[in-house]
């Protein structure tokens, strides 16, 4: 049955399209029991181009299905990225039957095929009465007029107090906007926004404090995880503030998190940009799903990403060792080989230099001495006098994350490096350093319950 998804460099609990090009998640959504994933695609060739919104279904967050495409190209342009509400209340008027409309805000890019040429960037709307099926694009589009050269992604959210839809736009270069409308079709500009060193794929939401969910705080993330917290009144969002990083990885980008999930959870997905599938039908894969929680930290209040609990049905074998001392330069732990893991580590510093571990030829090496954690060929400061350090490593066939400190300094990163072996290497320079506790667990593939 999946013999078609059992290529060489094809991930494994990873979305990728069937075939062609994918990059941006689009649209990510939850409606009566299914998760939507729509995302950038070119279903004809594994390059850039042609863009169109691919369109996959989920119950679990964990097991897709691909399904028709949800919006092609037309004489407007081709299809860059965008957003998807239910509209409850039909605010829009789509709504035929007694279920509310699922609708898609896209941008439609002028000028990048033959049919759309001389025309601009410009926002519209598609619409659905059968859960997502078939999308109907509207006749009045666009709903949004061109305010700066190539604006586009917008992510549309409720917001319930102002009783207006809320729009995050990205204008050009570093500049994005905010606007709001009562209906989703007259859009009114609420403020303009700038953020240094950063483009493309705005997200805003809202997160409760943990611990505390009186307190809350809004966050607009940019393509790059980037974000700036702050307090939104319906009207202007005030950042207190600068940019926060989330990722420091080469590998991350056009994060988006789902609307309307109803337990509540703030749910991320982004693209995994970058990545190298030599001779895959197939080209590019998301990042794994993950949720987003604020906490205190000892650097302030921060947004958190952890792995979804879904990731849970797909345990396999299991190892774990509890309070190691690290005392020779070399410790070799037995594990049962697989390229499909899910490690969590908790170490102690021990007055070390530094601490690296290598799982599946991957090196994850906390510079105790530098005070940085370096994944592969990238790396992080870490907060002073950082004594402590949690992980979580998801490694696929083409992907290492790392979630460290509560899932404040995270990487994602494409390799082709990764190959199962039979043991963890633990090198240690100086002191003695504590293995607290290491959970080391073999995952199922999706497309196949039987083990890597």
């Amino acid at each position: 049955m999946y013999t078609e998804f059992a290529e060489p460099y094809r991930p494994q609990f990873h979305f990728t399209a069937r075939k062609g090009w994918l990059n941006d998640p689009n649209g990510l959504v939850y409606y009566q029991g299914t998760y939507h994933l729509f995302f950038q695609h070119n279903p004809s060739g594994n390059e850039w181009g042609n863009m169109t919104w691919g369109h996959a279904i989920s119950t679990d967050l964990i097991h897709w299905e691909q399904t028709a495409h949800a919006l092609l190209p037309d004489s407007m342009g081709t299809m860059f990225s965008g957003s998807a509400v239910v509209d409850w209340h039909n605010t829009a008027g789509f709504q035929t039957g007694k279920s509310p409309a699922l609708v898609l805000i896209y941008t439609a890019a002028g000028g990048t095929s033959p049919e759309s040429e001389g025309k601009p960037f410009t926002q519209c709307l598609a619409y659905s009465n059968d859960g997502g099926k078939t999308f109907t694009k509207f006749t009045g589009n666009p709903v949004l007029p061109e305010l700066a050269p190539e604006n586009r992604d917008p992510k549309v959210i409720w917001h319930e107090p102002s009783q207006k839809w809320i729009m995050a736009l990205y204008l050009q270069g570093e500049e994005f906007a905010l606007l709001s409308s009562p209906n989703l079709k007259e859009w009114t500009m609420l403020q303009r926004l700038s953020l240094p060193g950063c483009m493309e794929c705005p997200d805003f939401f809202e997160l409760p404090l943990k611990g505390n969910p009186d307190i809350s705080r809004w966050v607009f993330m940019a393509a790059n995880g980037q974000y700036l917290l702050g307090e939104f009144d319906g009207h202007f969002f005030k950042a207190e503030t600068a940019l926060i990083s989330s990722d420091w990885g080469k590998n991350f980008y056009a994060t988006q998190t789902f609307s309307d999930i109803p337990d509540g959870r703030r749910i991320q997905m982004a693209w995994m940009r970058g990545g190298e599938y030599p001779g895959m039908p197939f080209n590019q894969q998301m990042g794994f799903p993950c949720e987003l929680g604020l906490e205190e930290t000892p650097e302030g209040i921060r947004v958190c990403r952890r792995p979804i609990q879904e990731i849970e049905t797909l345990w396999d074998q299991s190892f774990e060792w509890n309070t190691v001392l690290l005392e020779q330069d070399e410790i070799v732990l037995p594990v049962s080989p697989s390229s499909l893991l899910d490690v969590e580590i908790q170490l102690e510093s021990g007055n070390a230099d530094m601490i690296t571990m290598v799982v599946n030829k991957l090196p994850v090496t906390w510079n105790i001495r530098d005070n940085q954690l370096e994944v592969l060929d990238c790396s992080a400061s870490l907060p002073p006098h950082t004594n402590t350090l949690d992980l979580r490593l998801l490694i696929d066939r083409t992907s290492l994350e790392v979630f460290s400190l509560g899932g404040t300094h995270n990487f994602s990163c494409c390799t082709l490096e990764a190959i199962p072996e039979p043991f963890i290497l633990l090198k240690k320079r100086g002191g003695t350093p504590l293995l607290s506790r290491m959970i080391f667990r073999t995952l199922q593939s999706i497309y196949n319950p039987k083990k890597e």
